[in-house]
């Protein structure tokens, strides 16, 4: 590990890339921190804490604690993401944009980008200004209001503001993605993630103090988080690995090529998680601000609570359709087949063409299944464990998943860089 860390900062552009990414995020963290003008920052936390519910504690873990101190970056990422299922649903569905994206190349794909940002724009718009008309009509229990300026200012600032802070952070995940480590927004989402494990200690550790919390509670909870964690690392490393031949092959040492092809068990990563919870929380959020006149959205809001059986259930069937879904969008068993009969390589027992996409189709098939239910065990079971256990503290499956998936991904691509910065110095000295 010092190896590595001594390496990495040996080499001066992948050292940029950390500290950009790093710069990035702390500008974030700054951001969850300025509130919007108008709003009393306190009294909201403390409606929040007593009457938010688990959606207002999912939704303020996505957004870094951004929510619940109703600051500038009060709706974090999750429109981009809202918008980015959108368009990758229509992409699929609409022939001319399946054809921008396919075979327009870095002009298609740029297009379908400015696509999503515009979609962004309106979703972040839609939610805060309905977020904004919610908070002004709401009330403390002792009747004060809790903003301190006139309504329909505090509708027009908060709409403005907050829908700008959604698509800096937008820009910034885009920027992390192409001048830093990693993907953008994900990055966001676990700063938020990892910024609200400390004041988490800090009340467990409170409460343990004054008998509220037992040690045996504890510890069955933190043996739980454990065995998640272990659970995450072994299906993200866990892959398939299909072996493949070559018709001819060079005696050449740069043209030998890997003799297998390896398939996760998981391609998809941590998306299915992240697009479940928004599909989830979009309907749920919108329900909320109407909560208190209609009977319908208040039954809405309780059937998507995270505490509802009925959210566990379309929670595990989202994360199996986006695991699927997603899986389909970044492997085509079509052009795989297509390059291994042009390379001349073949499958041991499997005819070259429609054969291998079939076989492939079916590795996959299993494969992604395998993978998408114990995602699905991983992501419900730790919130149904510990609410049962009553731990005073917000924990689930989701946010472990992102944290180490993330994480897991951004030390791949820190140990590829440093595998390709190795191979071009031997090059070099050659």
């Amino acid at each position: 590990m010092i190896e590595k860390i001594i390496n990495i900062l040996q080499i001066k552009e992948l050292r940029n890339k950390i500290l950009f990414t790093l710069i990035m995020l702390s500008v974030y963290r700054l951001g969850t921190h300025i509130p919007v003008p108008g709003i009393n920052s306190e009294t909201l936390l403390h409606y929040f804490n007593s009457s938010g519910g688990a959606l207002f504690n999912i939704y303020n873990l996505f957004s870094g604690g951004a929510l619940g101190r109703f600051s500038i970056f009060a709706l974090g990422v999750m429109p981009y993401i809202s918008a980015s299922i959108i368009m990758q649903l229509l992409t699929a569905v609409i022939p001319s944009l399946e054809r921008l994206q396919k075979e327009e190349g870095d002009y298609g794909r740029w297009k379908i980008s400015q696509y999503t940002r515009y979609l962004t724009i309106a979703i972040a718009g839609f939610q805060s200004l309905g977020l904004s008309i919610w908070l002004s009509n709401l009330k403390t229990e002792a009747g004060a209001s809790l903003i301190s300026i006139s309504p329909f200012w505090f509708v027009i600032l908060t709409t403005v503001i907050v829908t700008t802070g959604t698509v800096f952070l937008m820009w910034i995940g885009e920027k992390i993605t192409e001048f830093g480590i990693g993907n953008g927004i994900s990055m966001i989402i676990l700063a938020g993630i990892v910024a609200g494990i400390i004041p988490a200690i800090l009340k467990t550790y409170e409460l343990l103090k004054v008998g509220e919390l037992s040690i045996l509670t504890l510890l069955l909870a933190i043996l739980i988080i454990v065995l998640v964690v272990a659970g995450i690392v072994y299906i993200q490393e866990a892959e398939r690995r299909i072996p493949i031949h070559h018709a001819r092959r060079s005696i050449s040492i740069t043209n030998q090529s890997a003799s297998y092809l390896p398939f996760k068990l998981n391609p998809s990563g941590v998306i299915p998680i992240i697009f479940a919870v928004a599909i989830l929380m979009f309907p749920a959020t919108i329900a909320q601000f109407f909560a208190g006149h209609s009977e319908i959205a208040r039954i809405i809001v309780d059937y998507l609570s995270p505490q509802s059986y009925v959210y566990f259930a379309l929670y595990v069937g989202l994360i199996i359709f986006f695991a699927y879904f997603y899986t389909a969008i970044l492997i085509n068993p079509v052009d795989i087949a297509d390059n291994l009969r042009k390379s001349g390589a073949f499958i041991p027992g499997v005819r070259a063409g429609t054969q291998t996409v079939e076989y492939l189709n079916y590795v996959l098939t299993r494969l992604v299944f395998a993978g998408s239910i114990f995602l699905a065990v991983i992501a419900v079971l730790p919130m149904i464990l510990i609410k049962l256990l009553n731990v005073p503290f917000y924990f689930g499956g989701t946010s472990a998943l992102i944290v180490v998936v993330v994480a897991l991904d951004t030390i791949h691509q820190i140990e590829a860089y440093l595998a390709m910065k190795k191979y071009e110095g031997f090059l070099k000295r050659g």
